[in-house]
Order: C-alpha cells, then sequence, then structure tokens
C-alpha cells in the first residue's frame, strides 16, 4: 500500500488525517469538509462559459459555493479532469413519466431538463457517429424480478411496471427507431443490462449522460461508467433531481469524483465544432 499523502499545515481537517483535536466528544470530526456541503441556496445563477480547462471546474464549483472544498479535494488528488474521448455516444437516463410528470409521486417539472436534452439530441442527431440510447427502469408486472431489499428501500418500485405510462419516455423528446432504448433494473444503466455491449461494439469511448435523478440514476451511472473505463461527460443544465440540494451536492462529488461537469453550452459547441471539422 503507497504512503499516505502528508497533510497539509494551511488546513485543519484532512480527510486522511484526523486528529484527536479534530474530533468532538462522539468521535465525529467537528471541521469535516462535509459540513460545508452545497445546499439550494449557495449557488448564484451565472452560467459563464470558460475555455475547456480546470478554469471550468473551478468557476462550477464557485456556483456551487465551495471552493475552498475544492481545493482541498485537489490537494488530496481528487477533482482532475477526465477530457473527452474520441467516439461519444449521449445517453438520456430515465426521462419517463414516473419522474417527469408533477402528478406522480416521486415526479418533479424537469422542463428545462427536458429542452436541455432535445438540443443535444438534434446535435448527435446530425452526427453519423454519436449513437443515441434512452433508458428506463421496468419490471414484470409478477415483480418476480424485483430484490425483498429493493421492494423495502424504495416501495415506489413497484408500480414501475413495464410497458405502463410510468416507465414510457416521453414524447418530447421523440425517440427514434434505430436508438437503443435500455431497460435497467437497478439505478446504473450499465447494471445488469445490454449497455456495455452496445458501447464496445460501437467502439465508444465516451458517453455524455443525462436526464435524472442526479441523486441517483445519473451519479450511479457516472460511476460505472468510469468502472469501466469510459471518459464521462455530464451537461451541467441536462440533469434534474426532485431536490434541489441533492441535484447541487451529487453535481459537486460527480465532478470531483466520477465524470466531468460541463456547462451545456461547452457539450454542444464540442458536438458541433466536430461537425464542421467533419464538414471541412
Amino acid at each position: 500500500m503507497p504512503p499516505l499523502p502528508p497533510a497539509s499545515p494551511k488546513r485543519n481537517c484532512e480527510p486522511w488525517r484526523r486528529s484527536r483535536e479534530t474530533t468532538g466528544q462522539d468521535g465525529r470530526p467537528t471541521n469535516c469538509p462535509r459540513q460545508r456541503c452545497p445546499g439550494p441556496d449557495s449557488s448564484p445563477r451565472s452560467r459563464q462559459h470558460p475555455r475547456r480547462n480546470d478554469m471550468q471546474a473551478t468557476q462550477m464549483i464557485h456556483r456551487l459555493g465551495n471552493a475552498e472544498l475544492l481545493e482541498q479535494y485537489r490537494e488530496a488528488g481528487f477533482a482532475g479532469r477526465v477530457g473527452w474521448g474520441e467516439r461519444p455516444a449521449l445517453l438520456v437516463i430515465d426521462m419517463a413519466g414516473a419522474w417527469t410528470r408533477t402528478d406522480e409521486e416521486l415526479g418533479s417539472d424537469l422542463g428545462s431538463v427536458t429542452q436541455a436534452i432535445k438540443g443535444l439530441l438534434a446535435a448527435a442527431r446530425d452526427r453519423r457517429d454519436v449513437p443515441v440510447i434512452f433508458t428506463t427502469m421496468a419490471y414484470d408486472a409478477s415483480q418476480s424480478d424485483l430484490p425483498v431489499v429493493t421492494r423495502l428501500k424504495t416501495p415506489h418500485s413497484r408500480n414501475m411496471i413495464r410497458g405502463s405510462d410510468r416507465v414510457r419516455l416521453i414524447a418530447e423528446l421523440e425517440r427514434r427507431d434505430d436508438e437503443a432504448l435500455v431497460e435497467k433494473p437497478r439505478a446504473s444503466a450499465f447494471f445488469n443490462t445490454n449497455l456495455l455491449s452496445i458501447l464496445v461494439s460501437k467502439k465508444i469511448d465516451t458517453v455524455v449522460v443525462t436526464g435524472c435523478s442526479t441523486s441517483g440514476c445519473i451519479r450511479s451511472t457516472c460511476e460505472s461508467a468510469l468502472d469501466y473505463g469510459f471518459h464521462a461527460i455530464v451537461p451541467e443544465e441536462a440533469v434534474g433531481d426532485r431536490c434541489a440540494s441533492a441535484h447541487v451536492a451529487n453535481l459537486f462529488d460527480i465532478n470531483a469524483r466520477y465524470a466531468d461537469v460541463l456547462p451545456l453550452a461547452e457539450v454542444l459547441a464540442h458536438l458541433k465544432r466536430d461537425i464542421r471539422d467533419e464538414a471541412a
């Protein structure tokens, strides 16, 4: 096991080093970075589109109100950049009735997310080499494929019956016949599905992850993408969550651990620039 990094004299709380002076009577750190997790009111609404380098990450984290934590993460070896590969695919995660309809128990208004995804779909469809892959979560009516622990933790899963309106993709995204639809049993789009086979067969090395929910299926899919060696890109405005604070906190963490969270305009510019390069 490699030696642990030395403690920084600039910090009172290091994630790898917690002395008695930084713990309370209950044994928990008194000044741990997690006490500075972002909240729904800590994010200014500016949408700057800097050049694709570390300044993008820095400005995004300033919007999330965690510039100090980002600096500490970098000192510890977090929040690097994965960048783009050469062959991207667009993943649209769970944009179905159960999550996009406000009259559903766990639904929310994802109108702005839908519009952002439509822009990405248009850019991807204009190219011949960017496959579009949709996912939804669905189970048999018998629920024989629904594990007991899933029923206990998320009873709402019992409503996700294959073929029902809850799992049907929203019409606004106009999925085409040649665009794959992956039915997934868990949060990650990779778990127990044919997504990996689809990506490998098309020689994809980059996934642009969009959809919902940021704190669940988006995060889990990004984690799996990293595990399988894919570059993962998350357009900030093209993902959403029913909980504002969970959305912001998980965007921060996804950017620190699993993927590059980029402004939508930057992702669109990358795709469209490649189109112009091909035309030239």
